[in-house]
């Protein structure tokens, strides 16, 4: 037996941290993981590491996980060959749309589609020719009132200023727990140390949040918030900004900003403090800081982007930081400059081309909302949805309405899945066809470079050997294109692996052949453990891709959105209402079939403040019944004191007790799912983003 060390990045979050992976070399020819460590002289992660790292080599030697394509056929699934596979899959997909029309195929991309290049460079070589508009994806469960605030104001949807947590005074975190998480559209590993640094400089951190969540623990300041208030919030601080002469100019060219001023003067701290739960002295106060400090930064991230006013907190965010001088400034808000730039080799987007067929959702990026999938699936006439191809997701379990859509997938003629799973959502598929695994795989992080806290570059080599009969993802979709080129009779443009074209725009891009880096993919060879490209620094001026090369401040939809939040009832005496929580041992739904990860007491019970429950006469570890408009879940709660009175915590992606579900070790902490709870009507108006924090609920013994 040999060992070998390979360096490469985790692909499991958003924070790539640098690892140190140990390799065995049996003498019957397996190579088995033996060790998993952070790697110290990863420059970005600085030895940094997580449990979900760990659990790599519980994702390579899953037993559930497919290794071969199979057919469903009845209720068994079957083995099938990669050609007939790729047949299969284009004639009922040009039979579905010869007969009712292209957008009668639906597409549905799940978040782990970001954490693999292949998937990025390749997934639209197939899908681009199915010319559907009924394209989803996990971004709008997640994110898109960012990427639209910054198509709105920048010009991009990737142009996305991020926290220069290193070297800000006071950070102000709303609907954020980067413990967590480790960043979340803030690629920052080994956050931890990075917040206490800033605390050690003399620097404050401010976390708003309906729960004392890990990163709220170990804050300067935690101010708890009526879930779905932070719109309130925001306005009460912009206002105070304005009212009280504490705005600063901004070095950047700015439209608008009188406009905002004209608009915002109604919502005083006074007008929003019952809506968001917080004093209005202590709103006043906020922003007498934060404008006072030297250096700081407003960061909100999940919590804000997933409720009825997600545009507006995004946008809100990014006028407190312009109107503060922290947008594009050492210290405040800054946008990277990354060795492959997706902004730079992009377009701008559009919004709101064309509208979903049953409630008239815009698009956002040639993407609906997916808050419309079920309804486009279940309501009949032309146009309706009769085919799905999902890929890498589990919109059952991660979208609104989760029962709704699981309905919605048995009516459907035909489903084709690329996932390594037989989950809640594939189990309906009658085509899955599995990828290798990532450690079989190359892999460069072209979006997370692109939202990191420094400008980093690696490239990871793949650890372990293709095995015999496998296609990497990106063959997969070449191999469906082909099929289905064959069939439409088109003719298909070339195409390239995956590395060729990360190699090609290394050597084109700003740290490549014309600089003094001269990066390519033998450059970062030779630097396994990834490359620091420096701090971020201010560039967002020469960047702005508005039609006025200005920053657009009063888009007219998020001022017109302003008298929406005006007409808001306030709360109601007695409500509950729900939000999510997220664990650093799991990651939306897919993670719960690996011991490492699940192991230790169950995290998948209802939070619930101990007044709540007295007033309701339940107990501490009792079963509950939580209703909502959309149906009712049984559940174990747990009285805790973290919770703000008022509200319930329930996380994502469990629900694994389903019929059909092969995947052992979830279904033994099979939980419940919140998403059997939220209301696909319950949505961000602006941009249809799903509202899944801030359900009103009941709870009630079961």
């Amino acid at each position: 037996m040999t060992k070998t060390l390979h360096h490469r990045a985790c692909h499991l979050c958003e924070a790539i941290c640098g690892l140190n992976i140990e390799v065995s070399h049996e003498d019957d020819g397996r190579a088995l993981i033996s060790s998993i460590k952070g790697d110290a002289q990863d420059p970005f992660s600085r030895g940094h590491i997580c449990p979900k790292a760990v659990a790599l080599q519980d994702i390579q030697n899953d037993p559930d996980r497919l290794r071969q394509p199979h057919r469903r056929v009845g209720e068994q699934w079957l083995p099938i060959g990669w050609e007939e596979a790729f047949e299969l899959a284009a004639d009922k997909l040009w039979a579905i749309q010869q007969a009712h029309g292209r957008n009668a195929v639906a597409v549905y991309q799940g978040n782990p589609s970001v954490h693999n290049y292949g998937l990025m460079t390749h997934s639209n070589y197939f899908l681009g020719l199915l010319k559907t508009r009924n394209r989803f994806s996990a971004t709008s469960v997640d994110q898109l009132p960012q990427h639209l605030t910054s198509h709105l104001m920048y010009g991009h949807g990737l142009l996305l200023p991020i926290p220069d947590i290193d070297h800000t005074g006071f950070m102000l975190i709303l609907g954020g727990n980067p413990l967590a998480s480790n960043g979340s559209i803030m690629t920052v590993p080994d956050v931890e140390k990075r917040l206490k640094a800033l605390r050690g400089r003399g620097g404050r951190l401010v976390v708003v949040d309906p729960r004392r969540s890990e990163t709220a623990a170990m804050a300067d300041t935690h101010l708890f918030i009526r879930p779905g208030g932070d719109a309130a919030l925001l306005c009460g601080l912009l206002n105070t900004l304005f009212d009280e002469g504490l705005a600063r100019g901004s070095h950047l060219p700015v439209n608008g900003l009188q406009q905002v001023r004209e608009a915002i003067a109604p919502f005083s701290a006074e007008a929003m403090s019952a809506h968001c739960a917080i004093p209005a002295a202590v709103i006043r106060q906020l922003a007498r800081d934060f404008a006072a400090a030297d250096k700081a930064v407003c960061y909100g991230r999940m919590g804000v982007s997933t409720q009825a006013f997600g545009s507006l907190c995004h946008w809100l965010v990014q006028l407190l930081n312009l109107v503060t001088g922290n947008l594009d400034r050492e210290g405040g808000a800054l946008c990277t400059e990354p060795a492959v730039d997706l902004v730079a080799t992009t377009s701008g987007g559009h919004f709101n081309a064309w509208q979903s067929r049953v409630s008239g959702l815009p698009e956002y990026g040639g993407e609906l909302p997916v808050a419309a999938l079920a309804e486009e699936m279940l309501t009949p006439g032309e146009g309706q949805v009769r085919a799905l191809v999902t890929v890498a997701g589990n919109p059952v379990l991660s979208t609104p309405n989760g029962r709704q859509l699981d309905a919605a997938l048995e009516g459907l003629a035909f489903m084709l899945s690329i996932d390594l799973y037989i989950n809640e959502t594939t189990r309906h598929a009658d085509l899955i066809l599995p990828s290798t695994s990532a450690l079989e795989n190359d892999h460069y992080d072209s979006t997370f470079n692109l939202l990191a806290v420094r400008n980093v570059t690696r490239f990871n080599r793949a650890i372990l050997a293709k095995p015999e009969g496998a296609l990497h993802d990106w063959e997969i979709f070449v191999g469906l294109a082909q099929a289905f080129a064959r069939r439409a009779e088109l003719e298909l443009k070339p195409t390239w692996p995956p590395a060729q074209m990360i190699d090609l725009a290394l050597r084109k891009g700003r740290y490549g052949e014309a600089s003094a880096w001269k990066l390519s993919l033998q450059a970062l060879d030779e630097h396994p453990h990834g490359l620091d490209l420096g701090p971020l620094r201010a560039n967002l001026g020469a960047r702005l891709a508005t039609p006025s090369q200005a920053v657009e401040a009063a888009p007219a939809v998020l001022l017109d959105d302003l008298q929406r939040l005006a007409r808001q009832a306030l709360p109601m005496p007695g409500e509950l209402l729900l939000i999510g929580r997220r664990h650093v041992r799991s990651n939306n739904s897919w993670m719960h079939n690996f011991h490492r990860l699940v192991k230790g007491k169950p995290r998948h019970q209802l939070l619930m403040h101990p007044q709540d429950l007295q007033q309701r006469q339940l107990q501490d570890g009792q079963r509950v019944r939580i209703r909502s408009r959309t149906g009712s879940l049984e559940v174990e709660v747990l009285a805790s004191d973290e919770m703000m009175p008022g509200v319930v915590s329930l996380p994502h992606g469990f629900g694994h007790g389903r019929q059909g579900v092969q995947l052992q070790v979830a279904q033994g902490q099979a939980g419940v799912s919140a998403n059997d709870l939220t209301d696909e009507c319950l949505r961000d108006q602006v941009s249809g983003n799903a509202a899944l924090n801030g359900v009103p609920v009941q709870v009630e013994a079961a």
